[in-house]
């Protein structure tokens, strides 16, 4: 039979398994879901949605058939003596078996209504032919054709044996199959057993190399893809149900007893994935011509792992807890040769998109898809292993880390379809930050700036790894344009974690702070919503950290905070009445822009293009802004995204107004420096009132603050986000005062 004739018999017996009802489990036609697809695509092309969802919703009867025929054939042939022999068990029929299961069991996980019948189908108790059953009856084709269990009035109960439940054998089986031999691993004479765990590459536990070819990597590429489909169910639940309901599946791979089954799996797939060198014998474009069969297995062997360590094991009411023996084992890692591949595996992969954006050729080179996934393996090792944290913080290898991962969060910063792993990336460093050597070791100076890609190189920088970082942060919340929000208290914490050990801190990472400062003390920022304050507070406590701890040892922070010295005198005396005012004075800006372009010789147009006047007049009596950061073009927003956007639109710049700084940019500006404001409560008074007052005399008072908010506690302020300050509220901003007193 033909190709093309093969394919339209397919197809065909595709169409009855949904027209004919009940189809009897002993009839020949159910051998073709093995011997008829020539390859993979013939079972994900012919075998479409729409021919499983009918069968699954109109005849289950023969879904169930189907699973349970293809599913015993696989279990004949890993215990087939021959397999895989061409004739006798074919390797063709194995990997059909694999390949029908992959492509209709997302269509079963993805139906609610058949959950208790899955959990039943897959998990319930089991009775099987044994082999002298099978004898009796050779006609049958599979022994699972009576999954209830109840043998059938021409059996005798002698014939039945007690047999796991199906998912259980699946798993065990598929576990072997990667682990074959001529299978997935190499021929070898000297093994007595077909199944051998062997590790497929050296590295973590085995140090010699093993021969493979394209038909091996494909068959693991099949088997790691089904168990992969196996492992898929908790991307149909909710997320807070996981943690308490769990996957069977991975439950049941990941609490597996046995040592040696879980080390292999957990070393060849964590070799195969850091031994990966995506520069290996490439020409320009080669990307374009063919596609590279091993980068699918390795982001398999990633994706698996990953499915396996981050996994939460329910715990049972009563027991001991569950334990994870992949994560177990994985922290249990000690040797410095093994955390050495780690590290060069792990780098390799990181930084081939950074070659890829430096490279000479535009498109030349293909980013490898999997870098998030390893950025989450080198979170998780830091996690669950002390020794392999230390090996990172103690050297200079958390430099190397620390450079990787500000390029992926600066790279994706503004994507929205990236936010997740820009996220992870501030995550992780906020992990490293934890550690006092990282801070000490940040304190070095960073040399070879100018090879890194333009996304995060600093013109002219010169300065220290801790510069940078700080340097770095800034221009995350800056330029995020708000879409990072959730994430500005783990920015701020990671500078509050290192800020005890930063040393001789460069000027433009003191401008940056200092900066920020400004943009988080204005009230239209604390009174945007009612947990800004905390990333104030947050940001004055590593500021005070920095002072404390290394007052000596940075001279040009002391000198940039004494230099700003009335922006944190505007902000011990803020009160709710002047964050009030400015709010209107916001609004009325707003209102003025909407109303359209007014002559250039109107009031108001004049006022809008006098800066300076419009902050001495009593209307602008205000702190700066939000709006008014000296660098970075985007805008500095945390709150509502919506409300942040309108804003953004509502305040920016007619083109007749803009200039080519406004755009975003990470080049050094030491000049744009925060200026210095006069304090808040003067600002409605003149310069000749301000110097008729008499000598000595408190402008302000703390009792004339909280008079102040006491009075204006019952007024709605109009924040643009619902949030109404009250003096309940307000009194939380007196723990600003302690840090400034």
């Amino acid at each position: 039979m033909g190709a093309s004739d093969s394919k339209l018999v397919f197809k065909q017996g595709i169409f009855k398994l949904s027209e004919t009802k009940n189809i009897p489990a002993d009839d020949r036609y159910w051998t073709g879901f093995w011997e008829l697809p020539e390859s993979t695509e013939d079972v994900f092309s012919l075998f479409s949605p729409v021919d499983i969802r009918r069968t699954r919703d109109t005849s289950l009867a023969n879904l169930e058939t189907l699973i349970l025929a293809v599913t015993s054939r696989l279990f004949i042939l890993r215990h087939h003596p021959s397999f895989p022999d061409p004739e006798l068990a074919p390797e063709k029929d194995a990997l059909n078996c694999v390949r029908v299961l992959t492509r209709i069991l997302p269509f079963i996980y993805e139906a609610d209504n058949l959950e208790l019948w899955e959990d039943k189908f897959f998990w319930g108790t089991r009775r099987k032919r044994t082999r002298k059953g099978q004898m009796m009856k050779p006609e049958v084709l599979f022994d699972e054709a009576n999954p209830e269990g109840d043998p059938q009035e021409t059996d005798h109960e002698e014939d039945f044996e007690e047999a796991k439940p199906l998912a259980e054998e699946l798993i065990d089986t598929l576990i072997d199959l990667l682990f074959f031999a001529d299978f997935t691993l190499p021929h070898n004479e000297r093994s007595k057993s077909k199944v051998s765990y062997s590790i497929w590459q050296s590295g973590v536990g085995c140090n010699t190399p093993m021969s493979s070819s394209k038909e091996l990597e494909s068959n693991r590429t099949e088997i790691l893809r089904l168990l992969l489909t196996l492992s898929s169910k908790s991307m149909y639940m909710p997320a807070h149900v996981l943690p308490v309901k769990g996957v069977k599946t991975i439950t049941y791979i990941a609490t597996c007893p046995d040592k040696q089954v879980v080390l292999s799996t957990l070393c060849s797939l964590l070799n195969t994935t850091l031994k990966y060198n995506p520069a290996n014998w490439r020409v320009p474009y080669d990307h374009v011509v063919f596609k590279d069969p091993k980068q699918i297995l390795v982001a398999h062997c990633l994706q698996f792992l990953l499915i396996l360590l981050l996994y939460p094991i329910p715990e049972e009411s009563r027991g001991p807890p569950p334990k994870n023996y992949f994560r177990h084992f994985l922290g249990r890692l000690h040797r410095p040769q093994d955390f050495q591949f780690l590290v060069d595996g792990m780098t390799r992969i990181l930084h081939q998109p950074l070659q890829v954006t430096s490279s000479y050729l535009p498109g030349s080179q293909k980013s490898v898809k999997w870098a998030p996934e390893m950025i989450m393996l080198f979170w998780e090792t830091l996690q669950c292993n002390k020794r392999f944290r230390s090996f990172i913080v103690d050297t200079d290898r958390g430099h190397d880390f620390v450079i990787l991962i500000l390029f992926y969060a600066l790279e994706y910063r503004t994507d929205a379809t990236r936010q997740g792993v820009v996220r992870m990336c501030v995550f992780v460093l906020q992990t490293l930050s934890t550690e006092e050597n990282f801070g000490k070791g940040l304190n070095k100076q960073f040399e070879g700036q100018e090879s890194l890609p333009p996304a995060i190189r600093l013109e002219n920088f010169s300065g220290t790894y801790g510069d940078f970082l700080v340097t770095s942060i800034h221009t995350l919340i800056t330029s995020s344009k708000g879409k990072l929000d959730a994430i500005y208290p783990a920015l701020l914490a990671i500078i509050n974690n290192i800020a005890a050990y930063l040393e001789n801190l460069g000027a433009l990472a003191c401008t940056k702070l200092l900066q920020l400062f400004a943009s988080m003390s204005s009230p239209s920022f604390l009174l945007a919503n009612e947990t800004n304050h905390t990333l104030l507070t947050s940001l004055l406590e590593s500021m005070n950290a920095i002072i404390e701890h290394q007052y000596g040892k940075n001279q040009k922070f002391v000198h940039a905070v004494m230099k700003s010295r009335k922006r944190f005198e505007a902000l011990r005396t803020f009160t709710l009445e002047s964050g009030r005012e400015e709010i209107e004075r916001l609004n009325r800006r707003r209102k003025e822009i909407l109303d359209g372009p007014e002559p250039s010789n109107s009031p108001t147009r004049t006022t809008r293009n006098s800066s300076i006047e419009s902050i001495r007049s009593p209307q602008s009596s205000r702190a700066p802004s939000l709006s008014n950061v000296p660098e970075e073009g985007g805008t500095f927003a945390i709150g509502d995204d919506d409300d942040s956007d309108n804003e953004d639109h509502e305040l920016q710049p007619t083109p007749s107004q803009s200039s080519p700084s406004n755009h975003n940019s990470r080049s050094p500006s030491v000049s744009s420096s925060v200026d210095d404001a006069v304090p808040l409560q003067l600002r409605g008074m003149s310069e000749k009132a301000r110097g008729k007052m008499p000598a000595g005399q408190s402008t302000f008072s703390r009792q004339n603050s909280m008079t102040s908010l006491s009075n204006h506690s019952s007024a709605v302020l109009s924040t643009g986000t619902g949030f109404n300050p009250s003096a309940q509220w307000a009194s939380l901003l007196l723990s600003f005062q302690f840090f400034i007193s």
